[in-house]
């Protein structure tokens, strides 16, 4: 009877040895699975492309101010440009299809700038690729509460993404599982200051923590050809401030920030890398119809192709210039004109500056 209990015993013991071998390369295998899980691969070059102030037509005072194809074929000679993880710009008026403007009472209507977009034309945006968009700026209020409303609706309906006024301020979301913060800045009513420089870099950092790639884009600085040069002081226009886009620029990139994109002067400005953060201190008028002004710097802008590696420091970016006119509108420009101001103003506004300017294309001089 001992000899049968002893071997029963021994029969249960080889079992459960067994047992336990054989699961533990099973539960070996679910903890490398769960582990893999946790990783997130994110892609080597992420590609982003940004324009500067745009505006396709104004349906304020009259019908007869927008333009004779409806806006059609605005972006035309750029189609090919336009693709990327990030197409940006700044959208200098609103959407609405109906009413007045607040600031032209007691003026011809013919002589003030005010900028409502049909809703429709929202649409062309987007169709020509279009995914974020910056809403701080001086004509997103033109029409007031009802102006910036009917705008944030209309790109809500169509998914583009925008940030810069106060209701909003900024943005979150993922291309192609990298997960983007947009934030934007203006020194207009109703917008994020770009003047209150602490509180830019606070809200920078917080979006840091929770985005990958963080980008800014301001509206700043004086305007027109008098204003080309970043002067890294407080730059006043017609009695505003419109705030110190030098020292803006550097302390959001302390913050958190990965890429600076600006806009506003209507002229092109110079270009810097601080930190392995690239900064576009004005991208000028881009595809601005009407009462803008288009003679000589005004009329040339860059189209950027930037390039950053998965921890947002600059590879390298490719200028497309264009040109517009009140005939041909926005065209390719084989002059090169904007890449060539970019260089020279780069040169003289940031002396040392260690970028290489060859074949339209700016990147970071090993030498």
């Amino acid at each position: 009877m001992m000899r049968k209990i002893l071997g029963l015993i021994g029969c249960i013991a080889v079992t459960y040895l067994l047992l336990s071998c054989q699961n533990k390369p099973i539960e070996a295998k679910q903890a490398v699975k769960t582990d893999t899980a946790k990783v997130r691969k994110l892609k080597d070059t992420l590609h982003i492309v940004a324009v500067g102030d745009m505006m396709l037509g104004s349906a304020f005072p009259s019908q007869l101010t927008l333009p004779p194809d409806d806006a059609i074929n605005s972006f035309k000679a750029v189609d090919a440009f336009l693709k990327g993880d990030i197409v940006f710009g700044n959208l200098e008026g609103c959407f609405l299809n109906t009413g007045k403007s607040d600031k032209c009472k007691g003026i011809n209507p013919n002589n003030c700038y005010a900028f409502r977009m049909p809703d429709r034309y929202a649409g062309i945006f987007k169709s020509s690729g279009f995914n974020v968009l910056s809403v701080a700026n001086n004509h997103v209020g033109d029409f007031n509460h009802k102006g910036r409303k009917n705008t944030t609706k209309v790109l809500d309906s169509l998914q583009i993404h925008y940030a810069g006024q106060l209701e909003k301020p900024f943005d979150i979301f993922e291309v192609d599982s990298i997960k983007y913060a947009f934030c934007a800045f203006a020194p207009n009513e109703n917008t994020v200051d770009i003047r209150d420089i602490e509180n830019a870099k606070t809200l920078v950092a917080k979006l840091k923590k929770q985005a990958d790639i963080v980008i800014v884009s301001f509206h700043g600085g004086g305007e027109g050809a008098k204003f080309e040069h970043v002067t890294r002081r407080t730059e006043i226009f017609y009695k505003e401030n419109r705030g110190n886009v030098y020292a803006f620029a550097h302390a959001v990139i302390d913050a958190g920030a990965d890429v600076v994109l600006g806009h506003g002067p209507h002229v092109t400005r110079a270009v810097e890398v601080y930190k392995n953060k690239f900064i576009a201190y004005s991208l000028g008028n881009f595809c601005t119809y009407g009462m803008f002004s288009l003679k000589g710097p005004n009329g040339i802008a860059p189209l950027l192709q930037l390039k950053i590696n998965a921890k947002g420091d600059f590879l390298y970016a490719d200028v497309v210039s264009v040109k517009q006119d009140k005939i041909n509108r926005l065209t390719l420009d084989d002059t090169h004109a904007a890449f060539q101001k970019i260089k020279s103003l780069t040169d003289t506004d940031f002396k040392g500056h260690r970028l290489k300017f060859e074949n339209n294309r700016i990147s970071l001089n090993e030498e």
